[in-house]
């Protein structure tokens, strides 16, 4: 089997922006004008194809990223719908990893929002380039140009518009394509699948000729050509212009900018113009580097089906008809089912059983897949998110996925025990799917502890866990993900020595223990010299550190931001061992904080809050009242904004509490921003009621 469509006709895209911009919505009239689904889903009415889940269709939002593939005037685009809602950023990060291009989409009203400013974020750590869709122009307080001034102020960036709107909220009627200078006008009858095209309304003539001067300047600045051409006034073919946007969207030094209303049925052919014009293929990538497992070395390798083949696997899910399913990126080479590659991650062969192309929750089985697709393989069951696969003559290992980590943990038992066994299966089922989500058992009350990004978060995991695997659970109240540190430099000395009348125990460590600044985690630095530790225990001190590290002495939470220093200390011939050294390190740090100043810190969140003016004050208020300090006030049309920087702690069931203070008016979102210290008398009751809350589980 041979590639049908030449690899610089593919396009691999991602949809990204902030919850209800229209990002479902938006792909399913994708779906619609590409001869995909031969009827309009909608998110109100549970009929998405891309929502498929059903905890999707009840809540209206994205959960988990879903792929699918189009065609489009003789391009292959591979869509991937991504989540809005912070709780599920893990999805947005792992596409955008894979993913060569994305379509930012903004609400015409809400402009730049808070969570339109992390994926946006996302997307430049993966230098992604990007395109524009500015949506919802029919939407009361619709405003373009006021979004494309705030992409440039509050994102950095560098918009260009290629369409301008024709009217806005109830008389939006379509747009002005300004490369090739006409009016484009969508049929309601046959829900926008048929246009036309028409000369520029003369009412417009003016506006449209600022804009597309200033498109042409723009362009002009990225290209010589161009430039000297339009100072010798001749006549900017859309060729032309096409060519310039499309080198300057790649170098990310521009990003085009459309308009439309899905929802309406505008506009939205014009994107996927815009996504076969000016985002990349492929092709257009550099080589795909990596490091050779052989010597650690650097290697590249070129974009083509002759290479050896390098996959990253980027999301795992566990389809109830097909068994688990690994989408992959296929970046180099030719991947065939029935074949064995190298998990180079984990050092582990593996067949491919079958391969499959993904549209949303159904499958087309392939015999083979080619660099540049995106598909998803079954009967890897050793493979997990950010594992590299490759061929095992030539082993090589990609760039790992980073995740951030949880910050919120609630306990969970069976609610029989009938539900035990089936329980540790469908949360290990759960957690290979999510790497934001983690299991863990209390070794002490030996009770089962979920950890997530947040309420939603767990909330839906539980659900699922309920509806999929058919276990019912009883769930603890949520906890917060403190952590522990030293607030100043400690030295000190501790003796490990124990004679039980055979073999004893022996082990004298020094340590200089440091605070490094916040998110640092933790650095172990070994300055003994002249042996007086064998170096053969030096690890175990490290390890001893480590494991006291997982629930400080403090208050029993994981300890962060240390460097230890090991610069001195004495072993015997005998009596040393690694268990002795271990220990030793383990209860040293233990020790010195009973010495030092322990400090508790916990996860402040970034609070975004949309109301009615009349209730701007007092939700400030309130967030004051939980700890928050006001970082800005913003006027969005006639709602008003207000940013805030809250301990996680106090932000519980604020859903409730934001609907009832706002008449059911009022909107929030919020994302993990950073670790403050809490205040100390509320960091002595927290310890002291974690300490009594360990020691009662404990008992029973």
């Amino acid at each position: 089997m041979t590639r049908v469509i030449p690899l610089d006709r593919v396009r691999n895209i991602g949809i990204m922006a902030h919850i209800d911009a229209g990002k479902t919505t938006l792909t399913e009239r994708i779906l619609y004008y590409t001869g995909l689904t031969h009827r309009l889903g909608e998110v109100h009415d549970g009929t998405t194809t891309m929502d498929w889940m059903v905890q999707e269709r009840e809540r209206g939002i994205t959960i988990t990223a879903a792929a699918t593939t189009v065609l489009w005037k003789d391009h292959r685009v591979n869509v991937i719908d991504t989540p809005g809602h912070v709780d599920f950023t893990a999805e947005v990060e792992r596409s955008l990893r894979v993913l060569d291009g994305a379509i930012a989409l903004f609400c015409a009203v809400g402009g730049v929002e808070p969570q339109s400013e992390t994926v946006w974020h996302q997307a430049e750590k993966y230098e992604v380039p990007k395109i524009a869709f500015v949506n919802k122009m029919d939407r009361v307080g619709a405003d373009f140009y006021g979004v494309v001034e705030e992409i440039k102020e509050r994102l950095g960036a560098n918009p260009i518009p290629v369409v301008i709107p024709i009217g806005a909220e109830d008389r939006y009627e379509g747009v002005v394509d300004l490369v090739e200078n006409k009016a484009v006008y969508y049929a309601d009858e046959d829900k926008g699948v048929t246009y036309h095209e028409e000369p520029v309304p003369p009412a417009m003539k003016d506006e449209v000729e600022h804009w597309r001067i200033h498109l042409i300047e723009k362009a002009s600045e990225k290209d010589e050509a161009l430039l000297e051409r339009y100072l010798e006034s001749h006549e900017i073919t859309p060729e032309e212009l096409r060519r310039v946007l499309r080198r300057a969207t790649l170098q990310r030094t521009v990003v085009p900018v459309l308009a439309g209303s899905a929802y309406k049925n505008k506009g939205v052919q014009r994107l996927l113009d815009a996504v076969v014009h000016y985002l990349p293929s492929p092709r257009d990538l550099p080589p795909v580097r990596g490091i050779r497992r052989a010597d650690g070395s650097s290697v590249e390798r070129a974009v083509r089906e002759d290479e050896p083949v390098t996959a990253l696997a980027f999301k795992v899910v566990s389809d109830r008809h097909m068994g688990r399913l690994v989408y992959l990126r296929v970046y180099t080479g030719t991947l065939r089912a029935g074949t064995y590659i190298l998990n180079s991650t984990r050092d582990k062969k593996q067949r491919v059983g079958r391969l499959v192309r993904m549209y949303a929750n159904r499958q087309e089985p392939r015999e083979e897949v080619f660099c540049g697709d995106i598909c998803a393989a079954i009967g890897l069951s050793e493979t997990t998110t950010g594992d590299t696969i490759c061929d095992e003559k030539d082993p090589i290992l990609l760039d790992v996925i980073e995740f951030p980590a949880p910050v919120l943990s609630i306990s969970v038992q069976p609610a029989s025990r009938q539900d035990r066994d089936a329980m540790g299966r469908a949360l290990m089922a759960l957690a290979s799917e999510d790497p934001t989500f983690l299991v863990e058992t209390d070794p002490e009350t030996k009770e089962t502890i979920l950890s997530g990004m947040g309420e939603l978060h767990l909330e839906i995991l539980l659900d699922r866990m309920k509806r999929e695997y058919g276990v019912s659970s009883v769930v603890g109240r949520p906890q917060v993900a403190y952590r522990e540190t030293l607030t100043g430099k400690v030295e000190l000395e501790h003796r490990h020595v124990k004679q039980t009348g055979g073999r004893g125990q022996f082990a004298v460590v020094e340590l200089v223990i440091e605070p490094l600044p916040p998110g640092q985690g933790f650095e172990f630095e070994n300055k003994i010299v002249g042996g007086v530790i064998p170096k053969q225990f030096i690890p175990s001190v490290e390890a001893g550190l480590v494991s006291a590290m997982t629930k400080g002495p403090y208050a029993g939470f994981p300890v962060v931001d240390l460097r230890i220093s090991l610069v001195d200390g004495k072993a015997h011939d005998v009596d040393s061992s690694d268990f002795a050294f271990r220990t030793c390190a383990r209860d040293a740090l233990r020790d010195a904080f009973a010495r030092g100043v322990p400090q508790l810190l916990e996860p402040y969140m970034s609070v975004h809050v949309v109301v009615p003016p009349e209730f701007a004050g007092p939700i400030g208020g309130d967030l004051c009242s939980r700890r928050g300090r006001i970082e800005r006030l913003d006027s969005a049309g006639i709602q008003h904004e207000i940013h805030a920087l809250v301990p996680l702690a106090t932000m519980f069931g604020y859903v409730t509490a934001l609907r009832n203070m706002t008449q059911g008016r009022g909107s929030f979102t919020m994302h993990f921003e950073h670790y403050e210290a809490v205040p100390f008398e509320m960091a002595e009751e927290i310890a002291a009621l974690r300490r009594e809350e360990m020691a009662a589980k404990q008992k029973t």
